[in-house]
């Protein structure tokens, strides 16, 4: 049958709506009568699906009704649609050709949790990171028009946390001098993980109470503004986007979204439920692991560290760009709310707030996860290093993170900050070691230093231990050998500390917990070079500028003539999978660790 539009569309006697839809265009084949019920369905699939295989839930719940009305309306992937940081793309995978292999979502050979460009052509451009979305759809659109192709579409999907970001500001303001043919949808949810804050948030709050007395931001801007629309009424989104499809020039469409839409617990605990683990799918009751006693979290070790110390030094500052939750600096916001800042998803202003902080007199610790530390690079260099302000970085989700893949590991950060003057490079080995760093920085070191630690938990129960002053620039010596030295930094040093456990000759190993990257401990060097056949590095991290290459800088300035492996992230992008299959893949995992020791060169 066909609707009154001369569009096809399946009967309603078919017993599931979505089982029949691949790509989208056998979505557009049906009546707009029907995508309800399509919502309905994807909204179950999804919530099968992650119940039991886990990711990122609550974004893609909130969004089903507008990823529907976007391929429906679009021609997709003609037209060019691009989802900002991509936690939400889940029901747009599904619709786009990987419905039968969703299961192997942020599996080891699945899927991405993230759109990815050579996943499919439905996937316009790659997202992991946020508020990159307005400014790669806006060259996007820049290159239709200069090839001739100006009746292309270009869509990108932002939510109102991500859309508070410089970068994003910086491609809006671009974005409205130009006629570039972008529309640009505002998924509006009040929450990115944790609640949006700041002032463009109240603003929008505003907007949707009816109560906004200035101008509309957005017009201001030169964008034709539309909106707030609900964006779970199906019909009255592709009514809107219809209409706005015939419109050319940069466009602006406010959508109202629920984050977790369509799961009452979801709704209710939008922060646990972004990402909540494996739950029963009917309830959304999240599983309970059994009553195992675990080490303490990294994070969770920071967080209250840190309100420790600042009970006693009055100077003591935190500060997050957007990982509250994350971090743990959550605890400190709800104890000394006055002292600890959540400044949105704006990495660059939280490392500047930071420096000026240190410039008056305050401690600043500035907590952003290791990869998006990335995104303020030169604020690092030029407005903290070159000035020799003492600003504590304190890097959660060092190393290999897991299933959130490439663009979350945090294998970087050792080579690309070693290269900077001034800045002190510290890695810890277990929860104690990380307690006495934060309370050696806060006593007043007259330089930047950072601190990076991995996502997880630890391997020490007894972690709130009296605090001891750490000397910089000083490793451990955890074992003495004679044949073979390993050189570690970070926890990783606990997988070697068993691997030597177990190895065949333990006695002829020498174990040495480096610690810190820069400076190096070059007293330490001297005595392995000198007293080891032997010598390997090893690091969670990428090889290439990393910790190893240190070593192997200094064994050359010295003359250094012995043999030294370098262990660590090779010279590619590390996938998603569990942090023990992708520590298998680097080499860096036990069994590889073993047999290193255990070859019979090494004999």
């Amino acid at each position: 049958m066909y609707d009154e539009y001369g569009i096809f569309a399946f009967s309603f006697h078919l017993k599931k709506i979505l089982d029949h839809i691949e790509t989208p265009a056998e979505l557009r084949r049906l009546s707009v009568d029907q995508l309800a019920q399509l919502a309905k369905e994807l909204r179950g699939f999804i919530i099968n699906i992650v119940s039991t295989k886990e990711g990122h839930l609550g974004a893609s719940l909130g969004v089903v009704e507008l990823t529907i009305a976007l391929h429906y309306v679009f021609d997709t992937p003609s037209d060019l649609l691009i989802w900002d940081v991509g936690h939400q793309a889940y029901g747009h995978k599904i619709l786009t050709g990987r419905k039968k292999i969703f299961d192997t979502n942020r599996q080891l050979g699945g899927i991405s949790g993230f759109p990815k460009r050579d996943e499919s052509e439905y996937d316009a451009f790659g997202t992991g990171h946020s508020s990159t979305s307005i400014s790669a759809v806006l060259g996007m659109a820049i290159a239709s028009k200069l090839q001739g192709d100006e009746n292309k579409n270009h869509i990108a999907v932002i939510g109102d946390a991500s859309i508070a970001s410089g970068m994003a500001f910086e491609a809006l303001n671009h974005l409205g001098e130009t006629n570039a043919n972008v529309l640009i949808v505002l998924n509006d949810n009040a929450i990115g993980i944790d609640p949006s804050v700041g002032a463009l948030k109240k603003y929008l709050t505003n907007v949707k109470a009816g109560t906004a007395k200035e101008e509309n931001l957005f017009e201001c801007l030169n964008l034709d503004y539309s909106g707030p629309v609900d964006g779970h009424d199906i019909k009255a989104l592709v009514f809107e986007l219809e209409r706005l499809k015939k419109i050319k020039g940069p466009r602006l469409l406010h959508v109202i979204t629920t984050k977790g839409k369509g799961l009452k617990k979801a709704e209710e605990d939008q922060v646990a439920y972004h990402a909540p683990g494996k739950f029963d799918a009917k309830t959304g009751i999240r599983q309970q692991k059994e009553a195992v006693q675990e080490p303490i979290k990294f994070q969770d070790v920071f967080g209250h560290t840190i309100i420790e110390l600042a009970k006693k030094n009055g100077k003591i500052v935190g500060i997050t760009p957007a990982m509250p939750t994350g971090s743990s600096l959550k605890y400190m916001m709800q104890e000394m709310p006055e002292r600890a800042f959540d400044v949105g998803i704006a990495e660059q202003h939280a490392v500047t707030l930071a420096a000026g902080m240190a410039a008056q007199g305050l401690v600043p610790f500035c907590n952003i996860y290791s990869t998006f530390l990335q995104r303020a690079y030169d604020q690092v260099i030029h407005d903290v290093a070159l000035q020799k302000l003492p600003v504590i970085f304190c890097l959660d989700r060092a190393g290999i993170v897991g299933q959130d893949g490439p663009t979350h590991h945090g294998v970087f950060d050792m080579a690309y900050l070693r290269c900077i003057p001034n800045l002190v490079l510290f890695s810890p080995m277990d929860e104690v070691e990380l307690r006495n760093i934060m309370y050696t920085a806060q006593q007043g070191l007259d330089l930047p230093i950072a601190i990076r630690y991995p996502r997880g938990r630890g391997a020490v129960f007894n972690w709130r231990q009296p605090f001891k002053t750490i000397e910089l620039g000083t490793a451990r010596e955890l074992r003495r050998g004679n044949r073979l030295a390993i050189l570690s930094i970070g926890p990783i040093g606990n997988v070697v500390k068993k691997a030597i456990e177990a190895s065949s000759h333990p006695e002829e190993v020498g174990h040495y917990d480096m610690r810190f990257a820069k400076p190096l401990d070059t007293k330490t060097l001297d005595h392995v070079f000198t007293h080891y056949q032997y010598v390997a590095t090893i690091e969670d991290g990428c090889k290439k500028g990393g910790f190893g290459s240190a070593v192997l800088e200094y064994a050359n300035q010295k003359s250094v003539q012995k043999p030294i492996e370098i262990m660590g992230i090779g010279d590619s992008f590390m996938e998603h999978g569990t942090i023990e299959e992708l520590h298998r893949l680097a080499g860096i995992d036990f069994d590889a660790i073993l047999n290193f020791i255990e070859q019979p060169t090494r004999k």
